[in-house]
């Protein structure tokens, strides 16, 4: 009885994954020939990249140059260099 009942519970399962599949194949179909029909092509549609707010300035203008430069260092000197931060005592400044 057990058997039968996996039998049609992985039947069930195996009938909607081909129904998925086919509505899937059909979706993706439609958004070909939409993509490629002639009044898509007359009405682009207006998607413009919109830039990340970090590469705007103050005044709106697109910032075209790098924003962080990274230097390559040795895994020893940099080990050195944290290991130094570690290890030397905090600077206390008085207010």
């Amino acid at each position: 009885m057990l058997h039968l009942l996996y039998i049609l519970a992985f039947t069930c399962l195996a009938f909607l994954a081909v129904g998925n599949l086919i509505r899937n194949l059909i979706r993706i179909s439609a958004d070909y020939q939409y993509s490629t029909s002639p009044a898509s092509q007359r009405y682009p549609r207006r998607d413009r990249p919109v830039p990340h707010p970090e590469f705007i300035d103050d005044s709106g203008n697109f910032i075209d140059e790098p924003l962080l430069i990274m230097k390559s260092i040795a895994v020893e000197d940099a080990r050195q260099k944290l290991e130094s931060l570690y290890e030397s005592p905090p600077e206390n400044s008085a207010p």
